[in-house]
């Protein structure tokens, strides 16, 4: 299932750097930086990263709260769960953008400003 995922998110970022391939050409004509050319799609997706965990962490406690409660031995869920999976997630995500922005970011900007 966490395969799955991946492949949505490498996707996802690889759609969208090809969406920004000549903004990104144009920045490095321009002079600007390896990190800063990271640094910019990183801030589109980490912010799409930490609103999906925002709404997923009180939606999955209630379900979890409500399926374990059926149950005879009752556990609780601890707080600190739901923030390791979500880190766990963000870190996958910058990994995987991180990865392609530098594919992104070393390339050559003639090649993708060739045909304009």
């Amino acid at each position: 299932m966490n395969f799955i995922a991946f492949l949505g998110v490498f996707g996802v970022v690889l759609f969208g750097t090809g969406q920004r391939k000549k903004e990104i050409g144009i920045r490095k004509v321009f002079g600007e930086s390896v990190p800063g050319i990271l640094r910019l799609l990183l801030k589109d997706f980490v912010v799409w990263v930490l609103l999906a965990c925002i709404i997923a962490w009180p939606l999955s406690w209630i379900f979890a709260h409500n399926w374990l409660m059926n149950f005879e031995y009752k556990i609780e869920l601890r707080w600190w769960i739901f923030l390791i999976s979500g880190l766990i997630g963000l870190l996958i995500n910058i990994l995987t953008i991180s990865y392609q922005a530098l594919v992104a970011a070393r390339a050559n900007p003639i090649d993708s400003l060739r045909y304009e």
